[in-house]
């Protein structure tokens, strides 16, 4: 679920997390990777949705052992402990009543735990605005298989859908809508192309409520007047409209609805079996409930929405929709993302071909600094990501309290499903508890030191500044030089990674230095002193020129900074080693050097 909540104005799309911001105009820019729609048309291998093609099969999950995975069994248990503190006041109503938490890495579940409640409340009492609690016999624990209403992340199916679609060279990417359904050209529309709905870019407003119109050829007829509130391609904006108008191109290419191509294309071949739209009335019991329905704060009086769609637009198109409505399971998707971090394969089904899995999780949006989305996908948003955000990340959230998030930099994988509109959504705000169980599995990845068993680590508080800072040293010549090996990742817009020096006690300056990617020869220069950003899961070499402090007592230090609400993976120094012309002036791999080295915020790290 996303845009502009009916009667409430609350937008669904980063409730308390604030909107996407717009871009400048812009003309649209190629698809990267030149002539790739054409190249994920044309490369070798099945068309199908089932083949299997020649090879090893690609993985499939099985549960095991967070070593198993490749991962560190601390920050896993306080990914759960994290989680469960989120089923109380936080800080006045509890975040979600219940969730399922599913992480791994590789072919390997290291961890799948339920939580709280799939339904706890019989309805929401705004006078005091308390949830009505079902009597203890009819509340549901949350269970491995529970299934919830994914809203927004339904987005992904239908991307997907149509990825396969420009495979089969049914649909083009740079192609207008209106090519497709003529009645959509109205109203300025007549520009908009496929990628710009797969992307936000085509200008139309975040939403709209057709769900008031009484049929649903009125409901079409609404959309087809509607005009963009931005040239299309001049802007980023989030919009449910972009999957809806999508899932109208597929259903007419294929003459097939969009339940059915859902099931044939994806989740039959997958063994998805606890994915679909309209669940039927035996699956009930197993599905967590989302809101008591009832204006202000909803479009539509309906009560408790408990085993039916939440969306008030896919209520409207009978529960099948683009932008929303299908159910689903933990384990399911993490099956689809097992998948797409496999090139499009599970086993011996192939769904895409690499080509496209890569068109998916490469930026489009390059002309929109801070809104990266690949076909259907978004990327390196660590407003919920969290830690695992890098610019290869890719994933999405639904407005009930779900999200998926995949790192193909090492190959792991996070499913959170909360229902965080149970009893209301006026209860919960931002995306906290994604962004902790985020952070807790990226912190899970080791990072193997450069040199020996341990390296200096920053550690990932948000919002914390720490130094590592030398003993005061003398240079004596010209030729003094600082050589280390460095390792970043922080929040590009709010967090960094400093060297500094200062001499005879004065004031802390920055110290020009150079970065070298493990395996490569050409430095970067980095004349502010500092670095910020991913530095592509590698380490670097570090040199850095002393000349400017000779023949002073001069002290050197790392300053690493997570000044806003989120953090990276944090920042790794290793192998501190200052030379003065021929003479070693300090080296860390000497006990004694190690021993005079002030810790502020630092650990040594053996991950």
């Amino acid at each position: 679920m996303s845009g502009e909540a009916a009667g409430g104005g609350i937008s669904r799309r980063r409730l308390g997390g604030g909107m996407p911001a717009l871009g400048g105009a812009l003309a649209p820019a190629p698809v990267p990777f030149a002539d790739a729609a054409t190249a994920i048309g044309a490369e070798a291998g099945p068309p199908g949705p089932s083949g299997s093609g020649s090879g090893r099969p690609a993985p499939t999950l099985r549960r095991g052992s967070p070593a198993r995975a490749g991962l560190l069994p601390g920050p896993l248990e306080r990914l759960v402990s994290d989680a469960e503190r989120f089923l109380e006041p936080s800080p006045a109503h509890p975040w979600y009543a219940g969730a399922v938490l599913l992480a791994g890495r590789g072919g390997t579940v290291a961890l799948h735990r339920p939580i709280g409640k799939a339904v706890r409340y019989s309805a929401y009492d705004e006078a005091t605005d308390t949830g009505v609690e079902f009597p203890a016999d009819r509340q549901i624990a949350m269970a491995e298989d529970t299934v919830f209403d994914l809203a927004s992340v339904s987005k992904l199916f239908t991307s997907i859908l149509a990825v396969q679609q420009i495979e089969r060279g049914s649909l083009a990417l740079e192609e207008r809508v209106a090519s497709y359904l003529p009645d959509f050209g109205r109203a300025g529309k007549q520009e908009m192309t496929v990628r710009q709905l797969l992307t936000h870019t085509s200008g139309f407003a975040a939403w709209i409520p057709l769900y008031r119109e009484p049929t649903r050829e009125r409901m079409l007829q609404r959309l087809w007047d509607e005009a963009p509130t931005s040239p299309p391609g001049s802007v980023y904006r989030y919009s449910d409209l972009n999957l809806i108008s999508l899932q109208l191109v597929l259903e007419k290419i294929t003459g097939r609805a969009l339940d059915v191509l859902l099931r044939e294309e994806i989740t039959a071949p997958l063994g998805m079996h606890r994915t679909r739209f309209n669940p039927p009335a035996s699956w009930k019991p197993g599905i967590a409930a989302t809101e008591d329905c009832r204006q202000p704060w909803s479009g539509l009086d309906r009560g408790l929405v408990w085993g039916e769609v939440h969306d008030e637009n896919a209520f409207g198109f009978g529960g099948v929709a683009g932008h929303a409505g299908i159910f689903s399971c933990a384990w399911d998707l993490a099956v689809l993302g097992r998948t797409l971090l496999s090139g499009g394969a599970y086993g011996r089904a192939r769904i895409l071909r690499p080509a496209s899995v890569e068109l998916m999780f490469t930026d489009c949006n390059t002309g929109f600094p801070g809104d990266g989305h690949g076909l259907g996908f978004e990327l390196y948003q660590h407003w919920y990501m969290g830690a695992m955000a890098t610019p290869r990340t890719a994933g999405h959230t639904g407005f009930t309290g779900t999200g998926l998030v995949l790192d193909p930099t090492t190959d792991s994988f996070l499913v959170v499903l909360g229902n965080s509109v149970h009893p209301v959504r006026n209860w919960r705000s931002g995306s906290a508890p994604r962004v902790a169980a985020a952070d807790h599995l990226a912190r899970a990845v080791p990072v193997t030191p450069e040199k020996g068993r341990s390296a200096w680590f920053s550690g990932m508080t948000a919002g914390a500044t720490a130094t590592l800072t030398l003993p005061a040293l003398r240079i004596a010549t010209g030729q003094g030089r600082l050589r280390c090996s460095v390792w970043w990742d922080t929040e590009p817009a709010t967090g960094e990674l400093v060297l500094e020096a200062a001499g005879d006690g004065g004031e802390w300056r920055p110290v020009p230095f150079t970065t070298t990617p493990s395996g490569k020869e050409a430095g970067t220069p980095r004349p502010t002193g500092s670095v910020s950003g991913w530095s592509g899961r590698v380490w670097h070499t570090l040199h850095a020129d002393l000349a400017a402090w000779r023949g002073r007592a001069t002290r050197l230090r790392w300053r690493y900074a997570a000044g806003g609400p989120y953090v990276g993976r944090g920042a790794y120094v290793d192998g501190l080693r200052v030379e003065d012309g021929g003479r070693t002036v300090f080296d860390d791999s000497r006990q004694g050097d190690a021993a005079r080295v002030e810790s502020d915020g630092w650990s040594v790290s053996g991950d």
